[in-house]
């Protein structure tokens, strides 16, 4: 299991940073950072945002249960959550089997040890046929940056980092008391990683 922290943008027709940003200055309003607990092995994510819009605290969680093809949309201000259909395909933060290697950059410098890090950057295209391009550590093989594209919803690139290993809190797999009685909505289109991540930037911004 993995803990670490995001730096979302998507980018539809135009790109517009709309959360995750860490204390970036957007539109005048300061937005903020949000987290991830990822658990390979379970297939289940729980993707968390905490910010402050002048006067409005925001906290909103999606919990992504894969196996039982269930995410949950929290709302922990308004104390209401929705249950939702989930695409069973989980998108594992590792190098597709099928992944083509695009080549090797260097974040930072060459110029002296330490002063860069050494990353491989992959492409290739999901089961669903939308596309991605993958940046991963050269030492360690942890995911840099994952972006897809999909030609319903445009670019979404998320950036990782800060990666922790091990389980700090095994309840964030599972929803609050106030979701137990939440009906699946059927007719809803069930959510993949990226339009979740979609849909949890968007709930922020009407939420302002």
């Amino acid at each position: 299991l993995f803990y670490f922290t995001v730096l979302i943008c998507f980018c539809v027709f135009a790109c517009m940073g709309v959360f995750y940003l860490c204390h970036f200055y957007f539109r005048s309003e300061k937005l903020r950072l949000a987290s991830v607990a990822y658990d390979a092995l379970g297939q289940r994510l729980r993707a968390r945002h905490y910010g402050s819009f002048g006067n409005l605290t925001v906290a909103v969680d999606e919990l992504m249960l894969y196996q039982q093809e269930v995410m949950y949309e929290i709302n922990w201000s308004a104390q209401t959550c929705r249950k939702l259909p989930l695409d069973t395909y989980f998108i594992p933060m590792q190098v597709p089997e099928d992944a083509s290697l695009l080549g090797q950059t260097i974040l930072g410098s060459s110029s002296s040890w330490g002063m860069g890090l050494l990353t491989n950057t992959w492409v290739g295209q999901f089961p669903n046929n939308d596309s991605y391009l993958l940046t991963f550590t050269e030492i360690g093989c942890l995911p840099v940056t994952l972006t897809n594209y999909s030609p319903k919803i445009g670019w979404t690139t998320i950036s990782t980092y800060n990666w922790v290993i091990g389980m700090s809190n095994p309840e964030d797999f599972f929803p609050p008391a106030f979701c137990y009685d939440a009906k699946m909505e059927k007719s809803a289109k069930p959510q993949t990683f990226f339009s979740a991540m979609e849909s949890l930037a968007m709930m922020v911004q009407s939420m302002k």
